[in-house]
């Protein structure tokens, strides 16, 4: 995988409706842990739920920090926030430049683990001229295409 592929992009802010849970696992673990997450919500209904809510197809993953805790969500973009579940959570992303990773892999799961790895790993300590805020990140499931699932990690970043 080349370091070339990722772009910074000026995004509008914009607003994700999720189902969350606190990751507890180590690192060793966590992709585990956000795997049976996935599975969850998507067998009790409460990914349907929100995708009757969302404006367009894009699933996204959120990983945030709150009150100290690691949280993971399961989400979708909407403007319809007021009509949410009251234990779905508003997740505010800012308007400002992102750093957008394009990918393909076999699952959700195995994209969301890739995408994190190269932003994290590799793109993001090397980088010279922005750095990341620390707000909300998301892999953002596009699409599948070819038995292949794609789509991008949108991170927030500032320029040094």
């Amino acid at each position: 995988m080349n370091m070339a592929d990722y772009t910074l992009e000026e995004k509008d802010s914009f607003t994700v409706l999720g189902f969350g849970t606190e990751l507890t696992a180590d690192y060793a673990s966590l992709n585990k842990e956000k795997s049976d997450f996935w599975q969850a919500v998507s067998r009790d209904g409460r990914l349907d739920t929100l995708k009757a809510l969302a404006t367009n197809d894009y699933i996204f993953a959120v990983n945030d920090r709150v009150n100290g805790k690691m949280m993971y969500y399961a989400g979708v973009l909407t403007e319809a926030s007021a009509l949410a579940p009251e234990e779905a959570r508003v997740i505010h992303f800012p308007k400002g430049e992102y750093l957008v990773v394009k990918g393909e892999a076999g699952t959700a799961d195995e994209l969301n683990s890739k995408l994190e790895s190269i932003a994290f790993g590799q793109i993001l300590p090397e980088a010279k001229d922005f750095a990341y805020v620390g707000a909300p990140n998301a892999m953002v499931k596009l699409g599948q295409r070819n038995g292949f699932v794609f789509g991008e990690m949108w991170i927030p970043v500032v320029r040094k």
